[in-house]
Parts: structure tokens; sequence; C-alpha cells
């Protein structure tokens, strides 16, 4: 498909909100030892549960390395889209297309950017990430979709979102971060994501989930549930680190207003208690040098803002916590008109985040 030298903003494209129609949905199969535990077995049977949710709801397609294909066949739900896709691992979101839509000719292109697996050689959690980096391209081919090289941005799907209107929403922890764009000041990577993104105005919160390895995600903290209206993880725990992280990011919202002028509804989402990894998890991750470790009594980044809103529905990860039911009743009350599917998450946990997908939006 044609890779394009103009912008999404100048061709009259914008990123819509991930609560908007999807034509479908990709996932990416995890299978590198170094970083899921005992040969990603585990990890592999959570990536089922998430695919055979997701697919009750929309399309899904799941991209996988050709030594994992028959694999992953014989154990995704035949309505799963299987494709051979080179990867280094299976994180779609980031490494994955931004989708754009031109609302008035109803057609939908894809924003590919620059990804060096969250910091490159400053801070990145594995070497090399050359086969991630030409995932987006490949998705766009599949589908069929003209597309937008970033050239000389770096950009994880994660670190955005978009309430459809005009807003972003991301973090400084993870956006100006060394091991990004060093050299572009914050007005610069601003005037970057207005050109790509169709975006008027941009919410910069602090930081993200307490320790979360990818600096700070916002998909992890914060997440539209429509225009005007996000949840925030949070935690009642003074005492918690994370508190003082989700207190500054909720003076931030409550102080702004979007890019319709609207004030922002912030509805807390609770954060389960603490996870850290055990002796046992620890020790079923191979070692390998150039790969972040996975060590016992490493917090992980637990949220369930990391939720997937799909066609009528929601996928939310759960942790074995007392929260779970709490979260799950709270999303319920802010999407009423949405089935909600639980999946245990702690596995995906493990290997560094949570439900990991892209969506394909529709035409509007």
């Amino acid at each position: 498909m044609k890779r394009l030298t103009s912008t999404p903003a100048s061709d009259g494209f914008h990123m819509p909100g991930e609560f908007e129609p999807h034509a479908g949905c990709w996932m990416l199969w995890p299978e590198r030892p170094d970083n899921w535990r005992l040969g990603a077995k585990p990890a592999q049977a959570a990536f089922v549960e998430v695919a055979r949710a997701i697919s009750r709801f929309e399309p899904l397609t799941v991209g996988v390395s050709a030594a994992q294909y028959d694999n992953a066949v014989n154990l995704l739900p035949d309505a799963v889209r299987v494709v051979e896709l080179s990867n280094n691992d299976s994180w779609v979101r980031d490494c994955g297309p931004t989708f754009v839509r031109n609302d008035a000719t109803r057609e939908i292109r894809a924003v590919d950017w620059v990804f060096n697996a969250w910091g490159g050689l400053y801070d990145g959690l594995y070497f090399p990430w050359d086969k991630d980096d030409e995932v987006a391209r490949k998705i766009c081919e599949i589908e069929r979709v003209a597309s937008y090289r970033a050239e000389g941005f770096v950009l994880e799907g994660g670190s955005i979102h978009s309430d459809g209107e005009g807003t972003l929403y991301t973090t400084e922890e993870c956006l100006l971060s060394p091991g990004r764009n060093p050299e572009l000041t914050k007005e610069q990577i601003e005037e970057k994501l207005g050109s790509y993104l169709g975006i008027e105005k941009i919410i910069w919160l602090k930081g993200g989930i307490y320790l979360d390895e990818t600096n700070g995600h916002v998909d992890n903290i914060c997440c539209v549930a429509q225009p005007g209206t996000v949840l925030l993880a949070w935690t009642d725990d003074e005492n918690d680190p994370q508190y003082a992280i989700s207190k500054e990011n909720y003076d931030i919202l409550k102080g702004s207003t979007d890019a319709r002028g609207r004030e922002i509804q912030v509805i807390k989402l609770p954060l389960p208690a603490p996870i850290c990894i055990t002796a046992e998890e620890s020790q079923g991750v191979d070692a390998v040098d150039g790969t972040l470790p996975r060590c016992e009594g490493d917090r992980l980044a637990a949220s369930y803002v990391n939720f997937y809103t799909a066609n009528g529905g929601l996928v939310v990860p759960s942790f074995d916590d007392p929260n779970d039911e709490v979260a799950v009743e709270v999303l319920q009350g802010v999407f009423p008109g949405r089935e909600v599917a639980v999946v245990p998450a702690r596995e995906i946990l493990l290997g560094g985040g949570n439900i990991h997908c892209i969506t394909q939006q529709q035409p509007a």
C-alpha cells in the first residue's frame, strides 16, 4: 500500500477514541523465553483467554512468528484470524500503527511511528527491536491501508489516548524521557502530535503507574471513557508511592479543560494491592544479555485502566484481588451499554504489561 509523504492533519485525518466503533482488533503472540516464564506457555494461555473475549465482540487478528504459527492456530479460537508476522515481542499496542480517520471521505489511514523498545539504547527493555519496528507497516499492508511514516519520531501507541474530538492525553514521564526524542522540545513534540493525529490540545499528566517500565504510559493510568470523561487509576493509601502520582494527575485533570472547552469529569478506578514477582516466577525466565531481567520482589505495574474497549463490550484484567469486583462495578457504571468480560492478567503483567491490542477504526 501507498506510503504517504504528507501528514494526516493536512489531509483531514484525526485519531478517533478507542470507544468509537472498530472494524477489528490486532494482537501479537508471546513467545520469547527471556521475557515470558516457562517458555511463554502460561502467557500464551492468558493471551488465548484475551483473544477469546475480544473475538466475541469484534473481528480479531493475531500476528505470530513462523516458529509459533501452528501452535497458535491450534490454541486460538476458530473465530480468530492468524497471520504470520515477524516480531521481537508481543506488544502490538506500542509497535503497531495508530489508525486515523477522515470523517468527510470515510477513509481510514494509519500512522507508523518509530519504535525503539521503550527507550532504545538509553533505557530500552530489549535489543534488537528491528522486527517490531516493521510491524506497523506490515499490518497496514495486510489491511490495505495507506500509511504515514513518522520518520525520526519515536512514539508508542500506549503512550497516548485520544478523545476523538481534538484532545490528547499523555504523560511527561514518557514523552519527555531521554530515550525517545531527546532532541525535541515539549513544544516540538506537541507540533508532531498535532500534525500526525489532528490534535488541537494536549493534556500533559506528570507520571504513570509507579515503576512502570514503559516510562509511565498513559494507557495504564488514565483513559478516555467518552469526550470530557476520563478514568484515573487511584489508591487511597497515602503511604503508597502511587498516591502522590495519582493525586498530582487528578489535580491536573480537574484544573484542565479539553479542546472543546469542557471541564473534565474524573472517575477514580481503584488499583489492586501491589503485586510483586515471586521467586518461582523469576526463576522461570531465561537470563539474556540486553533484556530487562524479571527479579524476585520487583513490583509490577498492575492497573485496571488498561482494559480494552471493544464493540459492545469491555475486556477487563483481573488479578485475584478484592478490587477486581470493584473495578468491574465502576466500569459497568461508566459503560452501561457494554458487556464486561473479565480475563486473568497476572501472566501478562509478568511480561511487563496488561491487555495489549490495537483497534482498526471503522469509517465514520
